[in-house]
């Protein structure tokens, strides 16, 4: 899909990695972005950077640890350096806690998730709000389905991402003034290579197909499929966009209807 809906604007993405993350920034390229890719791990943004580029875009690589000041000011400046405006950040990266109950839980794993997750998404809120107040530009937070249910063992990892969107809906508020739109992508279950691995181990446990392990779970969904790293990233791409010009302080659930909201 090849679309002109971010033609001359640059996309800022955290959080790139082989899933959502690299989807992300091709998806932003696809659709006119020049696109800078911050991440800890440098392969990783080489990686994707070498796939956009190979189709033509442009992209800068920022090596950046969120939850660093220093790092995340010189991601500010390279970006500003290099392409002398900012039109939309999307934060994406964070960290996934324990997946213990609550009433076992380390309480350094909470607090590194929040660090990442929440603190690290307003440090580059913060940083990049002068850049984005020149452009009327746009903040997506990539948040998650866990907003939605109270499963067992997702305890820590609801309490980040629900700070993360009380945070964000916050944002929208305060930056409203300077033309600053900010909202939230909720994607449901991804079905990109962590989540194949983590269902091909279920199948070995029970002995079942692994297509079955999948077709149990897409049940659970009105289009009786999981959504693709792309698809979630089209729904980002979208609030990025001057088509959401209007659009702030929402959360925008992809997750093939498996929650209503």
């Amino acid at each position: 899909m090849s679309t002109a809906l971010l033609s001359g604007k640059v996309v800022v993405v955290s959080g790139v990695g082989p899933g959502l993350g690299r989807s992300i920034g091709t998806e932003s390229a696809a659709a006119g972005a020049k696109v800078v890719l911050a991440a800890r791990t440098e392969s990783r943004l080489k990686e994707v950077a070498a796939e956009i580029e190979a189709a033509g875009g442009e992209t800068l690589c920022v090596p950046t640890d969120i939850t660093d000041d220093d790092a995340v000011r010189n991601l500010v400046r390279r970006t500003l350096d290099t392409f002398g405006r900012v039109d939309a950040l999307v934060n994406n990266a964070f960290a996934v806690p324990s997946m213990k109950p609550l009433s076992r839980t380390d309480f350094q794993q909470i607090r590194d998730s929040l660090d990442v997750t929440v603190l690290g998404g307003l440090r580059m809120t913060q940083a990049f709000t002068d850049a984005l107040t020149e452009t009327k530009g746009s903040v997506v937070m990539i948040n998650s389905s866990v907003l939605r249910h109270s499963e067992p063992r997702y305890g820590s990892y609801k309490a980040a991402k629900s700070a993360l969107l009380a945070m964000s809906q916050t944002l929208a508020t305060e930056l409203g003034d300077k033309g600053i739109r900010v909202n939230t992508v909720a994607p449901g279950y991804i079905w990109s290579g962590q989540l194949k691995w983590y269902f091909g181990e279920i199948a070995k446990k029970y002995d079942i197909p692994a297509e079955q392990v999948y077709q149990q779970t897409a049940d659970r969904c009105d289009l009786k499929r999981l959504p693709e790293p792309d698809e979630i990233a089209r729904a980002v791409v979208f609030l990025a966009s001057d088509w959401a010009s209007a659009v702030t302080g929402q959360t925008l659930d992809v997750n093939c209807g498996e929650y209503h909201v």
